[in-house]
């Protein structure tokens, strides 16, 4: 069930408005038939998959609670009776226990993800092996269904698991809760991913009907159906004609998708957040900021901070932190540094923890090279801007009145939307050859550049007076961002005024409506990132 389908609006309204009128202990189990429903509705099949993560993290995130309650007591009624080394002997072996019961539900439940979304790909690449060596029989490629947001809630459940394994969180005792946290429908789709510590005490809290928790949740609602709806489909049109036929569309086409796919993906994503998060607000749930305006980013490093923040955090504490520190990585820099140097040595853990860190970060995102390219490269720019941060200080105070200029943060503004734009084509073409020939024909493809002034580009399917609807959108979306640096909700700040919220909300409806894309019954294309 698409989030831009009529059959979701229509689902929304039940329990929203179901969710003020029942007895408030009986909230959060409305919730938790409510993601429920709704996942069933977008698939039968898909149930038993989000069940078995809910029931195999609870059971393992009880025990390793019950181990750690149990570490505590017998230390603290046998601390007279033991040395230091005993306690940190006992405490090692209870440690151990615990460890083995998060690798097991890890191995199960990363196992079940990586089953149904990598054994097409893997096989297929076995396959393209026996081939280049001269074999004959290949393997068949099953055809496996992919349950939706199954990357989402098992990265999520996966790090409240860890989180329960290092005390930095309580483990659920009611599995019902569980449930909830794991399968709370706004988020279920794309993201974000939220942390047990931050999300679970709000699903579990009585709330309140108001103007001031229900107003900005349905202006956030209708902010995100404008960008995704006027902005994302409406530019989809034109980018599936580019990428469908490739040999027609060269050279300026390819700057056209750089720039134009940036947008659309960006519009449709943040418009299906803020559609999450505005639901969240809609029952007085607080659901964490994913975006930071992230093309004001001067700089790769900068623009990970600031784009799809809740799965760059994930992969921060939860695979470059533990990697980067573990005893095998530091054993490698002890010996690197006595062997190479303690310049090099100290670098090797930190850059192999960086690119396998990207190199899952593509993979998470699909089952194909593209995206494993995708991720590399954007470690390997990383990483060279790293190595060549001290020449970059350089320049800067050497040139301080040129790198403090508002003309010298625009350029880096700008060349870090290219680079990123370049890149994210690997996205488009599916296809790392294709990508990369395409990307060629910008330096030699100049007869192209006339389709700019003979109306070519209408040819994409998307009119000239369309063209001039998104523009002005993408200048709208443009100075909102700037109002709302850092998730700041500026539907709050409308609400307190009812006249302006009323015409911000019409008026925002109006537009969707009137310059929105469409299928048939008003239903729009999924989410981009729901496929991930």
């Amino acid at each position: 069930m698409a989030f831009t389908s009529v059959e979701f609006i229509c689902f929304l309204t039940v329990p929203v408005l179901l969710y003020y009128l029942i007895p408030k202990r009986t909230q959060w189990p409305l919730l938790l038939l409510a993601s429920y429903i709704f996942y069933f509705l977008a698939g039968g099949w898909y149930l038993p998959f989000i069940a078995t993560t809910t029931v195999s993290s609870y059971f393992a995130a009880v025990i390793m609670s019950r181990s750690s309650e149990k570490e505590k007591n017998y230390i603290e009624s046998n601390r007279d009776n033991m040395s230091k080394d005993e306690r940190k002997t006992y405490k090692a072996v209870q440690k151990k226990k615990r460890f083995r019961i998060l690798v097991a539900a890890l191995i199960l439940n990363f196992g079940i993800l990586g089953v149904l979304k990598y054994t097409g790909f893997t096989l297929s690449n076995i396959n393209s092996l026996i081939g280049f060596f001269g074999g004959q029989d290949k393997i068949s490629v099953p055809s496996l269904i992919l349950p939706l947001g199954i990357s989402f809630y098992t990265f999520q459940t996966m790090g409240y698991l860890i989180d329960v394994y290092r005390n930095t969180t309580t483990a659920e005792k009611n599995i019902f809760r569980l449930a909830l946290f794991v399968s709370f429908f706004p988020q279920l789709v794309q993201g974000p991913i939220s942390r047990h510590s931050e999300l679970a005490s709000q699903l579990y809290e009585k709330h309140t009907a108001s103007w001031s928790v229900i107003a900005p949740g349905v202006l956030r609602v209708c902010w995100g159906y404008f960008k995704k709806l006027v902005i994302a489909d409406t530019l989809m049109v034109a980018i599936k004609a580019i990428v469908e036929s490739p040999a027609e569309h060269e050279g300026m086409y390819v700057v056209y998708l750089i720039i134009m796919y940036s947008a659309e993906i960006y519009a449709d994503f943040t418009g299906g957040i803020d559609i999450t998060i505005g639901v969240a607000q809609m029952l007085g749930i607080r659901v964490t900021e994913n975006f930071n305006r992230p093309f004001s980013s001067k700089s790769t490093k900068e623009y990970w901070r600031r784009w799809h923040i809740t799965m760059g955090s994930w992969f921060s504490d939860y695979v470059f932190y533990p990697v980067s520190i573990c005893k095998p990585m530091q054993k490698l820099s002890k010996f690197s540094r006595a062997k190479l140097g303690a310049a090099v040595g100290k670098r090797i853990p930190v850059y192999l923890a960086t690119i396998l860190t990207w190199f899952l970060t593509g993979l998470w995102h699909g089952a194909g090279w593209n995206f494993i390219v995708w991720g590399l490269l954007n470690c390997l720019i990383i990483l060279v801007s790293q190595e060549l941060q001290p020449l970059y200080d350089r320049f800067n105070n050497k040139h301080k009145a040129l790198a403090d200029s508002r003309g010298w943060e625009v350029f880096c503004q700008v060349r870090t939307f290219l680079l990123m734009g370049i890149i994210r084509i690997l996205d488009c073409y599916r296809d790392v050859p294709l990508t990369f020939k395409m990307f060629g024909t910008v330096f030699y493809s100049f007869s192209s550049w006339r389709d700019l002034f003979n109306g070519s580009l209408s040819d994409l399917g998307v009119s000239l007076s369309q063209y001039a609807v998104v523009i002005v959108a993408i200048i709208i979306v443009w100075a909102v961002s700037r109002k709302n640096e850092e998730g700041a909700l500026f539907g709050e700040k409308l609400c307190s005024r009812p006249l302006l919220f009323s015409f911000c909300a019409a008026g925002l409806i109006a537009a969707t409506l009137i310059f929105g894309s469409y299928g048939i019954g008003y239903d729009a294309s999924q989410f981009i990132y729901s496929q991930f």
